[in-house]
This record gives structure tokens, C-alpha cells and sequence, in this order.
């Protein structure tokens, strides 16, 4: 990280007293761990911090302590904001729809990131940090505990390692790095205990029996291509208004799409009746085509998790061309590369 940057982030923070921690309109593991951690981390440095995200937080990730501090109104009155795990304004509509976008833009701003592909920066920002050596955005907000001697509790470490094994899907891809695996030594040392963690996960995302069910039925109609190195299914517009609010259908499949032997990339489609098309894309190890992917239809994100929404009312049917045709080309050149 450039010693500038962090320098003028400690700076910020120390000049601040309402502080808002500010999510993406798509929250995971990652985005909310590190908003937490970050507003223990806040309120241990004396100040006063509110988490703010637009959208409901996914029922599967209500097993993190603190989630329900999560707010969907931004405070009247903030001294400074810190938008983390995005770069990019384009997955911040709710955010702009809500009017909240422009009042974010008169205040000082902090960004936090780690992703290797961003359509469009965020330019309002004082300062950004996009750190793509890291695992997570919880790795980078580790780091900068350590550069600006922030205070870490037992309970914000807990929140970091939840961030660093949600993007790094438990430590099993390439984005965990040597460095990784000494920050979570270092967290255990701190006093996380990690199992306990997994179990509480695990508890937490038990699933009624409709969704057992609506499960086997996105397993019966996910189609494989491209030899099957592609696995790719569709939710409708129906389908998320009746499971969603129980248990958000693209963590529900995805994880066994990668499974399935000779899988290298997975892709879930949610269709809406408004015309968008969004898309979660997950690749296995070794295979680190998602942000590019996600990129070639507007998105972005990491070589192994990233997504993208589409609201120019391309049909499913092109949007499901396009899929195909870049994965058979990052597919192929990865292959290409690999021969050479």
C-alpha cells in the first residue's frame, strides 16, 4: 500500500467524528465482515460509526455478530464516509436511487478495495486504496491495523476472518497468499477461534425444507457447455420473490456447480421482470477468469469471485450467448498459456 494513501487515511479518521461504513448494493462475507471489523475498530479509536448498506443483508450471512447494526437509512449528519469492498459507483445504485449517493459525495471519502477489475472508479473519493495483492478487503483492513496502530478486539478479528474465508472460499483458492495464512496466525493468536466460527456458519445456513427442495431443482436444470467446463443456471423474477427473503438462491447452488467434476467456471443468472440481468460468477482454483468475465458484460470483481449487472434490456438469450462465447475464449487462452 503506498505509505501516502494510508497516511492520509489515518488523517481522515482522526479528524472525524460520525464516521458511516458503507456497503455495495451486493453484500457478502467479505463486505460485511470488514464493515464490521471496521466499526469496532472506529468505535474503539473514540469515534462514532454507522453501518449503512441500501439493500436487506442475505438472511445466510445473519450468522455474523453485529449485522443487525447494518442500517438502510444514511445519518443526517456524518463527518466522513468509507465505502469498502467496491471501487466501482455502478454497484452503488440503490445507494444513488436512495439520494443517498450525492449526499456521500459532499463529505470526505475513503475507499477500500481489492479488486483486480473495476469498470469505474469512484470519483468523488478523497482517497482510494485498491490493494489487489490482498485476499480480501478484511486482509487489507488487517494491514492497515497494523500501519496505523489501530486497536483489534477478538470480536473485529472474528469479522476479518470471516471476510478472508468468504473471498477466498475457505482458504482454498489462489487469492490466499502466504501473507493470508500469517494474518489468519495472527488473528488465531489474537483469540478468534476458528471452528467455532465454522460451526456458527454452518448452524446459521440450515435451510427449510422448500429450500432443500427449490435447491434440487436448480440442480436439475443446470446446464453444463463448453465440455462441460461452464455450469450456468437461471432464477426467474418469481423465484426470487419466493425464496430470496429466506435464503439468497446464487449461494444456495453455486458452491456445488463448482463441485461438479470439470467445472472451471459457474455462473448464476437472476432474471428480472424490469428487464436487469444480474450474474454471480464463481471459478474454481486455477482458473482465474471471473473478473474478466464479469468484466466483458460490465462488471467486475477478483479472478475467482465477481459479477455484473446489465439494466439495457438485453435479452437473456444474448447475455447467455455472450457467457458462453468469453468463457470458450479465457477458457481457451488459459489452456493456450499453459501449453507454452
Amino acid at each position: 500500500m503506498n505509505d501516502t494513501s494510508v497516511a492520509k487515511i489515518g488523517e481522515l479518521i482522526k479528524s472525524a467524528e460520525t464516521i458511516v461504513i458503507v456497503q455495495a448494493d451486493n453484500p457478502d462475507g467479505d463486505s460485511i465482515g470488514s464493515a464490521l471489523a471496521l466499526e469496532l475498530i472506529l468505535d474503539s479509536l473514540g469515534k462514532n460509526p454507522h453501518l449503512y448498506c441500501a439493500v436487506d443483508i442475505p438472511s445466510y450471512l445473519r450468522y455474523m455478530s453485529g449485522w443487525d447494526r447494518i442500517e438502510a437509512e444514511l445519518p443526517n449528519q456524518f463527518d466522513l464516509s468509507i465505502i469498502v469492498d467496491t471501487s466501482t459507483p455502478t454497484l452503488l445504485e440503490k445507494v444513488k436511487e436512495k439520494g443517498d449517493l450525492q449526499k456521500l459525495t459532499k463529505k470526505p471519502n475513503i475507499v477500500l478495495d481489492h479488486h483486480a477489475s473495476v469498470e469505474q472508479e469512484i470519483e468523488f473519493a478523497t482517497v482510494t486504496i485498491n490493494d489487489t495483492s490482498v485476499s480480501s478487503t478484511g486482509e487489507l483492513i488487517f494491514n492497515l491495523s497494523r500501519q496505523l496502530d489501530w486497536p483489534l478486539s477478538p470480536d473485529a478479528g472474528e469479522n476479518l476472518m470471516t471476510s478472508i474465508l468468504g473471498d477466498t472460499q475457505g482458504l482454498s483458492n489462489d487469492l490466499a497468499s502466504a501473507q493470508t495464512y500469517r494474518v489468519m496466525a495472527e488473528l488465531v493468536e489474537l483469540g478468534v477461534h476458528r471452528p467455532k466460527l465454522e460451526e456458527k456458519r454452518r448452524l446459521y445456513n440450515k435451510m427449510p425444507e422448500n429450500i432443500f427442495r427449490f435447491k434440487g431443482q436448480l440442480i436439475d436444470r443446470t446446464s453444463f457447455e463448453l465440455e462441460g467446463r461452464l455450469a450456468i443456471v437461471r432464477i426467474t423474477q418469481q423465484e426470487i420473490n419466493n425464496y430470496s427473503p429466506l435464503y439468497n438462491p446464487a449461494p444456495l447452488i453455486q458452491a456445488d456447480m463448482l463441485q461438479v467434476e470439470g467445472v472451471a467456471v459457474t455462473v448464476v443468472l437472476k432474471t428480472y421482470d424490469d428487464g436487469r440481468i444480474t450474474g454471480s460468477i464463481r471459478s474454481n482454483n486455477g482458473y482465474p477468469v471471473a473478473s474478466k468475465l464479469a468484466a466483458s458484460l460490465g462488471g467486475g470483481g477478483h479472478p475467482y469471485a465477481a459479477g455484473f449487472k446489465t439494466t439495457d434490456n438485453r435479452t437473456f438469450d444474448t447475455i447467455r450467448a455472450k457467457i458462453l462465447e468469453i468463457s470458450q475464449e479465457l477458457l481457451s487462452s488459459l489452456q493456450s498459456e499453459r501449453v507454452d
